[in-house]
């Protein structure tokens, strides 16, 4: 008796847990049946979702990194460090989804998205509908 209890409540458990999953990814920003996410280009953006309502140029995100190199010597080898910087630039893009669902801003760094966020509910027509 135990033992089947103790298996009803694992399968309850699967059971939720595989709802949450999908439910996860039904927040997710769509244009038509596409996804649209983190690491996807400004292109790929632009051919699955149209024009964004609003495009902000937000600045630039510096980053600097130690890059290493091995040089040998007579004593033996040491490694050389070098600092290397890059500049992104960082623009957000907000698509109207209409008035059942979200106003979405895609954060673009380098030119592919870095993050997704949501701005309130839509208003109107969705212009989220993919081609």
């Amino acid at each position: 008796m135990k033992t089947r209890m103790k298996t009803n409540i694992v399968l309850f458990l699967v059971a939720l847990l595989f709802c949450l999953f999908f439910t996860l990814e039904a927040y997710a920003f769509r244009c038509g049946d596409e996804i649209i996410g983190a690491g996807d280009s400004k292109a790929k953006v632009l051919t699955r979702c149209g024009k964004p309502m609003l495009k902000e140029k937000v600045g630039a995100k510096k980053s600097t990194r130690m890059k290493g190199e091995k040089r040998g010597t007579a004593d033996g080898q040491y490694v050389y460090h070098k600092k290397q910087s890059s500049t992104k630039n960082v623009e957000k893009w907000s698509y109207n989804c209409g008035k059942d669902d979200f106003i979405y801003v895609l954060t673009f760094e380098g030119g592919v998205v870095a993050k997704e966020e949501t701005d309130g509910r839509g208003r109107g027509p969705s212009a989220c509908l993919g081609k």
